[in-house]
């Protein structure tokens, strides 16, 4: 019974800072999100991809509160959230980007610069790491990855294809609309928003899979765990069709996961021990358990 009392206890002290921390990741990202928009992109008619995207070019054409059509253009994708991810997720969304009108509605920020390129890098970068926290934490600040979930369950394109698109008609109304060069500069800031995105989702330690077949195994698999210090999983495997024509051998095949920063180490060592080893490489977007170190923030 005690125990029982002491294991609820603990499950709820964990959720709740759980909770704690998530909700202070919303609120770094809501700030970033507001410094990037009215410290660069507002005040010099920069624009973005995405949602923000949206409503920064119907700002500039009708001169519409920006608060206010970040929530009436997110409102649908909001809606998608709860029908496609979770209640919670709607919820927590529609409370961040609430947020993030309210800061940009009450909370004042300087001009930072009016040079472009500075605005398009910074701004972006801003802008960006706003939406990538507010990822850990748990929601989105902008709901072109929602509508990119849906409509690649119902199609054959993937999420990346579907944000690709939407950004090219984003992109291609603001240089018909607007002109060629703010079109331009408004690719530029994407990029440094998904940059900025990609690396506070995944890090700088992007994780790569690693399968290696070799005739010495033994010997690569304890150059992996002694000197890079990495597990290993292995697979029995049989010999197929190779340069002595057809075999019917045993062999062991070797998995392990390594970051993109220990790619070249381990091929180095692979290399000094069987120049003949097959190699390939998969990039990995997340991993938990076993012997990999994880993210701070994860």
């Amino acid at each position: 019974m005690t125990q029982a009392i002491l294991q609820n206890s603990s499950q709820s002290n964990n959720l709740i800072l759980q909770y704690g921390k998530d909700a202070l990741l919303v609120i770094v990202g809501v700030l970033s999100a507001s410094f990037g928009l009215k410290g660069f992109l507002l005040p010099n008619d920069f624009l973005d991809g995405g949602v923000t995207g949206i409503s920064l070019l119907i700002n500039i054409l009708t001169d519409i509160n920006l608060p206010v059509l970040i929530i009436i253009v997110n409102l649908p994708f909001i809606w998608l959230a709860y029908t496609q991810v979770s209640k919670m997720f709607a919820l927590k969304t529609l409370l961040a980007i609430g947020l993030l009108a309210l800061s940009l509605t009450f909370i004042s920020f300087p001009i930072v610069t009016t040079d472009k390129l500075l605005i398009a890098v910074f701004g972006g970068f801003f802008l960006g790491a706003g939406i990538g926290l507010s990822i850990r934490g748990g929601c989105v600040l902008d709901g072109t990855e929602v509508l990119a979930l849906f409509i690649s369950r119902k199609t054959v394109l993937t999420v990346g294809d579907v944000i690709i698109v939407i950004n090219v008609i984003i992109f291609s109304a603001a240089a018909i609309l607007i002109n060629i060069e703010t079109a331009m500069y408004a690719m530029l800031t994407y990029l440094g928003a998904s940059k900025t995105i990609d690396f506070l989702i995944h890090g700088l330690e992007e994780f790569t899979g690693v399968t290696i077949i070799s005739e010495h195994s033994e010997e690569i698999r304890k150059v992996i765990i002694e000197k890079l210090g990495r597990g290993v999983t292995i697979f029995n495997g049989k010999r197929g069709f190779g340069k002595r024509g057809q075999l019917n051998e045993d062999l062991n095949i070797i998995y392990t996961v390594v970051t993109r920063l220990e790619i070249q180490k381990l091929t180095d060592e692979i290399e000094n021990i069987d120049k003949s080893a097959f190699i390939i490489q998969q990039t990995i977007n997340d991993v938990k358990g076993g012997m990999i170190k994880k993210l701070p923030l994860h």
